[in-house]
């Protein structure tokens, strides 16, 4: 009798469990609110946190600015040396206060009589005058290269399209480990994979305003600060952060993609 009194209190007490939680459910919301923390649609990335094996060259690139600009908005010196960690605005229209030069005038000069010409007796010293070229800007500093060469051999299958940046340069077709050679003289500043979607990456500075990328190379085989001539090997075909062999070719002059068939020799 005792168990059996036992086993009906017990069933009393599930059935009361089971009423409240009921009731707890049906007065609970049936879903939590989630806070979206994600950041407004079309809001401009305000600055940029170096990461190592980054140059001043492909963050500029990256962002599509030019990097004299970005250096002078973030006070990196004509060296152009960044370190990782290193913050750097990219708000580059914001004005930057520069130290201006503290020159030193001199007071004027009055003119003076002519002097009175010498015996004729006495030789006349030769006076040697600098060469005017010196002061001059060098030649080709901020000019396009004489001349571009193809940097591949193959097909050419697309082309620069400046409508919203579809496409910033041309695609060319080729086979995987094909030569890829360097369109024009200049200084490599770029060579590495750190640039989403370009693969194994180079980028030469022709002059102050000239600079060319080739992406997705297989294998690089120039590093930054290398000298390298029109025609150079600079890099083996690959696929690297693409989906078929090719090499992706662009051009850009003071940071803004141009048509890089604008330049080279037709085929």
């Amino acid at each position: 009798m005792v168990t059996r009194q036992v086993k009906l209190f017990g069933i009393l007490i599930a059935y009361v469990a089971v009423f409240f939680t009921l009731f707890a459910c049906s007065s609970t919301p049936s879903r939590a609110p989630v806070a979206d923390r994600r950041a407004p649609p079309g809001e401009r990335v305000q600055y940029h946190i170096v990461a190592k094996g980054e140059t001043l060259y492909s963050i500029a690139w990256r962002y599509n600015l030019d990097y004299k600009v970005l250096a002078r908005a973030n006070g990196v010196g004509l060296s152009y040396n960044i370190y990782p960690g290193q913050r750097l605005t990219l708000d580059v229209a914001a004005p930057v206060a520069i130290p201006p030069k503290t020159v030193s005038k001199a007071p004027p000069v009055k003119p003076t009589s002519p002097p009175k010409p010498k015996s004729t007796t006495t030789k006349p010293r030769s006076i040697k005058t600098s060469p005017v070229a010196s002061t001059k800007t060098p030649k080709t500093s901020s000019k396009s290269p004489s001349s571009w060469i193809w940097p591949a051999k193959g097909k050419l299958i697309a082309t620069f399209s400046s409508n919203k940046g579809l496409n910033k340069g041309i695609d060319i077709s080729g086979k995987l480990g094909e030569p890829v050679h360097a369109a024009a003289g200049g200084t490599v500043v770029y060579s590495g994979s750190g640039l989403r979607g370009y693969g194994k990456l180079l980028i030469i500075k022709h002059s102050d305003k000239y600079l060319s990328a080739y992406a997705h190379n297989k294998r690089l085989l120039v590093r930054e600060g290398d000298r390298v001539k029109a025609g150079d090997k600079i890099a083996e075909m690959g696929s690297t952060g693409t989906d078929a062999v090719k090499l992706h070719f662009e051009i850009r002059y003071d940071g803004n993609p141009v048509d890089p068939l604008r330049f080279l020799p037709r085929k």
